[in-house]
């Protein structure tokens, strides 16, 4: 039966998009509203009682969710962020190796076709010198390695929020097997590693950590 008199919001749907649905599970569409609470009577809107906020809605399972839900990326948005911290991972140890030899090149092209780049070394070597000009233009502003840390700070901390310890360290592990690929670190390979584990939130003893258990595997 159709409830005498209550309240409820009617709502105006201002933006459409996809986000995260908490309650799919998955990538979905949604749709932005801003509402109104209604009186009503019989089920008629009768008497407006004031803002009922903004909301997102689901346009699959029609639930609401608070606009922080906006907050957390779909799959494809994830996707993109962690192939673009292992690109930066890469190219950052790359350029802190003097790019190495033959062995390290390999390494790194090889992270970054599994990531999804369809890069070749020659690729890999001009983005790496387009990189280096970058650095050398903020060090001039802000000292040292700056250009490097800025492209490994915007790469690496979106993702801290949304990877677990085991996958942060992984994209560590990744910058290490290609450092070592050639032998042991060098020192400021072993530093660049470290600036990358602490831009992820990584504690030192986990970075150290990390880095030594690279070591352990076998490199070609």
């Amino acid at each position: 039966m159709t409830q005498l008199v209550g309240v409820s919001a009617r709502w105006r749907t201002d933006v459409l998009g996809e986000f995260f649905c908490p309650g799919c599970g998955g990538d979905r569409n949604y749709r932005r509203q801003r509402g109104r609470r209604w009186l009503r009577l019989l089920a008629l809107p009768l008497l407006p009682l004031g803002d009922a906020g903004s909301s997102l809605q689901c346009t699959s399972c029609s639930a609401r969710y608070g606009l922080d839900a906006l907050e957390r990326p779909t799959s494809g948005n994830l996707l993109s962020m962690l192939r673009t911290a292992q690109y930066t991972i890469v190219l950052a140890v790359l350029a802190a190796g003097g790019t190495g030899g033959r062995a390290t090149r390999d390494a790194a092209v090889s992270v970054l076709r599994e990531a999804g780049y369809a890069l070749d070394e020659t690729e890999v070597l001009a983005a790496l010198a387009a990189l280096r000009e970058g650095d050398q233009e903020l060090s001039g502003l802000y000292g040292c390695g700056s250009g490097l840390a800025v492209e490994l700070h915007t790469a690496l901390e979106p993702l801290v929020p949304h990877l677990s310890v085991p996958g942060l360290e992984h994209l560590l592990l990744q910058g290490a097997c290609i450092a070592l690929a050639d032998g042991s670190y060098r020192p400021a390979e072993r530093e660049m590693l470290r600036t990358a584990g602490s831009c992820m939130g990584l504690s030192a003893a986990r970075i150290d950590a990390t880095l030594t258990a690279a070591t352990r595997q076998p490199h070609s």
